[in-house]
């Protein structure tokens, strides 16, 4: 195999849309001699348009379901690598070089990915969205996710699929994305999981640079962490393998804490004292993990990882006592058939 194999890189989507076309120039710039792009919007949205005179690009109709969209992106593409990332993020330069350098680095390596970090130029309420994900407060040890850290290069067990590169043999040999879940997010989590159960190691690489756009504060960004949240809970019941994890119960019990604390405080003024001393380090710890040059960004962004923290715990908790049967109900489906939706396309 040459020492730059052939990447295709697959962008699933509604429709073609101003977040794709924003990112062309970057695809332009990407320093790796040989890849294509292949585009999967709906099947009834197909715009033939031509987006580049330099790129190899396919535009591929496909159904409605992100997981599908990227399984058929494998199907018809002609490299050795996938590279999926989502339409509203874009590369920087060495993205492909540095994935495939480590990728093929062992015939262990099945799949590496890295951190998808806000853009400089986003949005105000977009940049507050990001900001709260880049907390330590909010992500703790998965703030390397949307931030560019001291983070050394490492084995991981569940990497986004912003920003995932796989070899297309693992990824064809585990059975890609589909799954009775593929409409939910978590997908990701569970091919992840099978790539693992394979034998394959999944390398996390702070080198391996993607751009994303955020959602909006408040709406859509909280809308984006109680479908996670939902879907984390079911799935710590269902997939324990890379779900159980003691993080994803934080909020929930900060949730419980701080309701039944609030009770409890009206019958003790000790227990009072204790409820407001811990309420009170809690916001200095989000205050401190928010600070910004700009004042009113450091509170808006304190007030959105509280208020994350208390979505995440509520809807972590009602995964946790959703049936299998519910959470793949057809009204689930059609609120979450693709997340992308939020954005003006």
């Amino acid at each position: 195999m040459s020492k730059y194999p052939k990447v295709s890189i697959v962008i699933p989507l509604p429709k073609i849309g101003h977040f794709v076309k924003e990112a062309i120039p970057y695809y332009e710039k990407l320093d790796y001699p040989d890849f294509e792009i292949i585009i999967l919007p709906d099947e009834d949205k197909v715009s033939y348009e031509k987006l580049s005179d330099k790129l190899d690009i396919r535009i591929v109709p496909s159904p409605t379901s992100v997981s599908k969209k990227r399984d058929v992106g494998a199907e018809v593409s002609k490299g050795d690598v996938i590279a999926f990332i989502d339409d509203d993020a874009y590369p920087r330069p060495d993205w492909l070089k540095n994935a495939v350098e480590i990728l093929f680095r062992s015939e262990e390596i099945g799949a590496v990915g890295g951190p998808a970090i806000t853009p400089d130029n986003e949005p105000f309420w977009a940049k507050i969205s990001g900001n709260v994900f880049s907390s330590f407060l909010m992500s703790g040890s998965a703030r390397k996710r949307f931030v560019i850290t001291n983070t050394k290069e490492h084995e991981d067990d569940d990497i986004h699929s912003v920003n995932l590169i796989i070899k297309k043999d693992v990824y064809l040999k585990v059975g890609g994305f589909s799954d009775i879940y593929q409409y939910h997010p978590g997908e990701d989590t569970l091919l992840c999981l099978k790539i693992r159960k394979a034998g394959y190691k999944i390398i996390f690489s702070p080198n391996v640079v993607v751009y994303h756009h955020r959602r909006s504060l408040f709406w859509d960004h909280f809308k984006q962490i109680s479908n996670y949240a939902m879907h984390r809970g079911f799935f710590i019941k269902k997939f324990p393998e890379n779900s159980l994890r003691i993080q994803y119960f934080l909020p929930s019990i900060f949730l419980l804490g701080l309701i039944g604390g609030g009770i409890l405080s009206f019958f003790s003024s000790l227990i009072l004292k204790l409820y407001l001393g811990v309420l009170g380090f809690y916001f200095l710890l989000a205050l401190i993990s928010s600070l910004k040059p700009n004042p009113i960004e450091t509170l808006l962004t304190t007030v959105g990882i509280f208020l994350s923290h208390i979505t995440y715990g509520y809807y972590f908790i009602k995964g946790l006592l959703i049936s299998e049967e519910a959470i793949t109900s057809e009204d689930v489906k059609k609120k979450n058939i693709f997340s992308q939706k939020r954005f003006k396309y």
